[in-house]
């Protein structure tokens, strides 16, 4: 067994140093855009605000929570993140399996296929028209539809379903039964460290996305969270964003509804994280090492 020496200690000294230092730079925005949600008027209007809260107040966060918009596109979102997330993670399972057996015809053409798009897709205009054409225009279905399926979580699950013993199905098999029953009562039930990575990561592309949306969705009543939170962000004037009157925002500085609004965005997703948190080095190294 090799024994560590002094210099492989300074070593790893150095890099957690230098790790951790990283990782408290990526949450300085964070950090500043939190303290300004829970700061003082005064302190964010005089620009004191860093990355330590000036006072102390949850006025702000209230006000915005409490917004009947903000509750609406809140709702909104979470009914596509969670809609969105268990039809992607049953299509890309369903996909994935029989990807998975070798002997299927034609899987190297197939497979192909799939990674082709991983590297070229048809454009945003192209995209849009078939939406169009479809019908889907100022419909949720068009937040859905489109990423119900990802090439690399479809891999990462392949990989997973290759690696589970052959010897499972052929028993399966020999008490007659058939391909979907040995999916969902056998293969899904043995592979809840990968669904729950990929789901996770499915989660979080719902909930964080914007860019559909807004070509989309043009009607204000099916304005998911992030669009909302760009219109508040982008908007000068947050009161005419916010379904408040301009005397509720007399003692509320524009930057701090902003910064509580990108705060109260950001929670939900993740209070998720810790809880699957545990299944993603299992999950992702497992469903992508072969052997």
């Amino acid at each position: 067994m090799h024994r560590k020496t002094i210099k492989d200690y300074t070593l790893d000294g150095t890099i957690y140093i230098i790790l951790t230092l990283m990782g408290l730079i990526t949450l300085l925005p964070f950090a500043n855009v939190l303290s300004k949600s829970i700061s003082e008027e005064w302190a964010i209007i005089s620009g004191k605000v860093g990355i330590f809260p000036v006072g102390f107040q949850l006025d702000t966060m209230k006000f915005v929570i409490t917004n009947s918009q903000f509750l609406h596109s809140f709702w909104i979102s979470v009914f596509i993140t969670v809609v969105g997330t268990l039809a992607s993670l049953l299509v890309t399972a369903l996909t994935a399996y029989p990807l998975s057996k070798r002997e299927l015809p034609g899987m190297g053409i197939l497979i192909v296929l799939f990674i082709f798009t991983m590297m070229f897709s048809g454009g945003i205009i192209p995209n849009y028209l078939l939406i169009r054409e479809l019908g889907l225009i100022n419909h949720l279905g068009s937040l859905i539809l489109p990423a119900l399926i990802s090439v690399f979580n479809l891999l990462v699950i392949k990989s997973y379903f290759e690696n589970l013993p052959a010897s499972l199905e052929e028993s399966a098999k020999i008490e007659g039964a058939r391909n979907l029953t040995i999916l969902f009562r056998i293969i899904l039930p043995l592979s809840g460290p990968v669904l729950a990575t990929i789901g996770l990561f499915y989660a979080v592309y719902y909930w964080n996305d914007y860019f559909n949306p807004m070509l989309y969705i043009n009607s204000t009543s099916l304005k998911p969270l992030q669009l909302y939170l760009q219109d508040i962000v982008m908007n000068a004037d947050t009161s005419s964003t916010l379904d408040k009157s301009a005397d509720d925002l007399m003692n509320l500085p524009a930057e701090g509804v902003r910064a509580a609004t990108v705060i109260a965005s950001t929670i939900p997703i993740l209070l998720v994280y810790p809880f699957l948190q545990k299944y993603f080095i299992k999950g992702v190294l497992i469903g992508s090492v072969k052997g």
